[in-house]
């Protein structure tokens, strides 16, 4: 039986506390100030009432993987 060598996940640097809560509490006033554009704004940033909507109502959380690296 051979060793196989297991490369070891990158590290990722910690983030502290206070600037996690402060982007996901930036993150919630965002999506929430979409559903108070607009039609005429929503249709010159190239998205509909319920693409909108729908974004408002996801958990400040739910963001892309990459932005939580």
């Amino acid at each position: 039986m051979t060793d196989r060598i297991v490369p070891r996940p990158a590290l990722r640097p910690h983030r502290n506390l206070t600037a996690v809560l402060r982007d996901m509490f930036a993150m919630r006033r965002q999506r929430h100030r979409l559903s108070d554009l607009s039609d005429e704004t929503l249709e010159d940033i190239g998205i509909t009432r319920e693409q909108a909507n729908r974004e408002a109502r996801r958990p400040a959380w739910d963001v892309p993987g990459h932005w939580r690296a």
